[in-house]
């Protein structure tokens, strides 16, 4: 009974595997689209601005980040990431964090480096880069959740072969 109960376990954690193989398939193709999409839709900010109108001489002097990416840690199951507005408290830097920087400054849109009336496309390859961040949050995501369940498709396969040493 013990061998039958492991064995579904087993295919039940296999085609888990599996479907989550076919999901970072996917994740990674759309995030292949988003990177090429948001360098297309730079290219095309350059050609109506001007080569020189975008690139890093008009970037400010000090930059202020307005995500991060954060990893959950789990005591059971595998890490998490997620991408977080940089301007939430996180309650680990609470206090600390707003006393570095003296007051809570909202990050101003990158956009406006480059002037009031940006090119639609330049606003299009900053929404491109954004959805990449977001799925390169989930393929890593994805990827800890692929590699805990390889490694506990291992440890059930190993407890199957103490348990039943005939052909599996």
């Amino acid at each position: 009974m013990a061998v039958s109960a492991l064995r579904e376990e087993l295919d039940s954690m296999f085609l888990q595997l599996l479907s989550d193989l076919e999901e970072l398939e996917a994740k990674r193709a759309a995030l292949n689209a988003r990177v090429e999409e948001g360098w297309f839709s730079l290219a095309k900010a350059r050609y109506a601005m001007g080569a020189k109108s975008v690139g890093p001489l008009q970037y400010a002097s000090r930059m202020e980040p307005q995500v991060c990416v954060r990893a959950s840690e789990a005591q059971d199951g595998p890490q998490t990431f997620r991408v977080i507005k940089a301007d939430a408290q996180i309650p680990e830097e609470g206090p600390t964090k707003i006393q570095e920087s003296g007051s809570s400054v909202v990050p101003q849109d990158p956009l406006n480096w480059f002037g009031i009336l940006v090119p639609h496309s330049l606003r299009q390859a900053q929404a491109s880069f954004r959805d990449g961040l977001q799925l390169a949050a989930d393929i890593a995501s994805l990827q800890t959740r692929i590699n805990w369940g390889q490694d506990q498709l291992r440890g059930l396969q190993k407890k199957l072969k103490e348990l039943d040493p005939g052909p599996a």
